[in-house]
């Protein structure tokens, strides 16, 4: 109203009619409220949010980088930028539980600062991904320098499953050192760092031992925060039977849940049936994560799982140099082979907002509720031939497929596939 203030000054003079003041200021704000505009406007798109239960064509506003209203139809002369997504699904921005991202320079230290890790605004943004989480490449003796080198100068929201060998996902014999695998300094190293670090994780272990799990719990009962667990393999292998009803609370998560790997139990038994407990422990609360990765993902394991009842809690990526190139590529690739195996649209998306928010403690993210951060991702379904391939190298035929067309971050446009953001060149 500043640019009012010297008339209505000039007016306010002790003769004039008081109820006339009070209405010409009244018609101005009027006037002012009529003529703001919000941000940006997502228009026309099909919105899943499964955390408040929509699922229908609706319009989403966006002032000041926060979900500002959703409506079936809000008029876009209000908006200081329309977006079409017509045609397209609309849903909160991805989570991607199971990533690598300690990325770095030191040699022979395989996910710990070195270079199998990956930047994350490098391969997040692209797949819809606005919230990225780093498992068990820092330990507590590393995570700092973790945290100075990715999280802090990324744009993706980068969080972190801290491990429970102390120097992190180094590799060799690094990662079977019982020594450096501390429940208690793992816990304070989380307690001290809880934006950022949401659980633990136990990984490529060789012993027979239960100790590396039996610490990792601990610390994450110390912590308040779930386990990640992921078989190294023994011979024999462990019994997923200890490990679900056991070892591991509710809460806690088996990664690379269909993979079939020497050492490991798979969740199959020699007849292509699942193990009788398997589904008996999902619904106890282990969560059965994907985890794709570069060799734990087979469609033998996967399809007659979920044909016989066993959908996952999340979809995940194992994000690193060595998946990235093969058959998981990214995170809707990922999730579009789960629709060819048979999951719906409204699945694979609460498998990768709703449902992995809720898993590592998070009610800030995975939803697109009024006033919360706009991170927010449209992806397109084409319909087609397309070629799915697991880690043996089988492949798997479909029909559709999910592309991603548009990211935001906090209401930012860091991804647009083909510009619908953008207005149209005209010569």
């Amino acid at each position: 109203m500043l640019k009012f203030k010297p008339f209505i000054y000039s007016i306010n003079k002790p003769a004039m009619n008081h109820l006339f003041r009070t209405i010409f200021i009244l018609i101005i704000i009027s006037l002012q409220i009529q003529a703001q505009q919000i941000d940006l406007l997502i228009k026309g798109g099909h919105l899943i949010d499964p955390l408040n239960n929509i699922d229908a064509i609706m319009d989403v506003a966006i002032e000041d980088g926060k979900v500002f209203q959703i409506a079936s139809n809000i008029d876009p002369a209000g908006a200081f930028q329309v977006i079409d997504a017509s045609g397209m699904y609309v849903m909160p921005g991805l989570i991607d539980i199971h990533s690598h991202n300690f990325f770095g320079t030191e040699p022979d230290a395989y996910l710990a600062n070195s270079f199998s890790s990956l930047p994350p605004d490098g391969f997040s943004f692209r797949s819809g991904v606005t919230t990225i989480v780093d498992v068990g490449g820092a330990g507590w003796r590393n995570f700092k320098t973790f945290k100075k080198q990715a999280i802090d100068h990324s744009k993706t929201r980068v969080l972190s499953f801290l491990n429970i060998v102390g120097s992190g996902m180094a590799g060799g014999a690094i990662e079977q050192n019982l020594a450096d695998m501390d429940a208690k300094l793992t816990a304070l190293e989380a307690k001290a760092n809880p934006d950022y670090v949401v659980g633990v994780k136990v990984a490529h272990y060789y012993g027979p031992e239960w100790g590396p799990v039996e610490k990792a719990v601990e610390a994450g009962t110390l912590a308040g925060i779930p386990v990640m667990v992921d078989f190294g393999g023994t011979d024999p292998p462990h019994s997923l039977e200890t490990l679900f009803m056991e070892k591991l609370r509710p809460g806690d998560i088996f990664t690379h849940c269909y993979a079939h790997v020497n050492g490991r139990m798979p969740i199959l038994d020699e007849h292509r049936k699942l193990r009788p407990y398997i589904l008996k422990a999902q619904e106890r609360g282990i969560i059965f994560d994907v985890g794709h990765g570069g060799g734990s993902f087979l469609f033998d394991q996967a399809i007659p799982a979920i044909e016989q009842g066993l959908k996952p809690n999340s979809i995940s990526t194992d994000l690193h140099t060595g998946s990235m190139n093969g058959g998981m590529k990214d995170i809707v690739n990922v999730m579009s082979k789960f629709l060819n195996m048979g999951l719906t649209v409204q699945e694979v998306v609460k498998a990768t907002t709703q449902d992995p928010a809720k898993i590592i403690q998070r009610d800030d993210i995975g939803h697109l509720s009024i006033g919360v951060g706009a991170d927010l991702t449209i992806l397109k379904l084409e319909k087609g031939d397309f070629g799915f391939i697991d880690t043996k190298g089988w492949r798997l035929d479909g029909t559709q497929k999910l592309i991603c067309q548009l990211t935001l971050r906090d209401g930012i446009v860091v991804w647009d596939l083909n510009g619908i953001s953008r207005p149209k060149w005209e010569k």
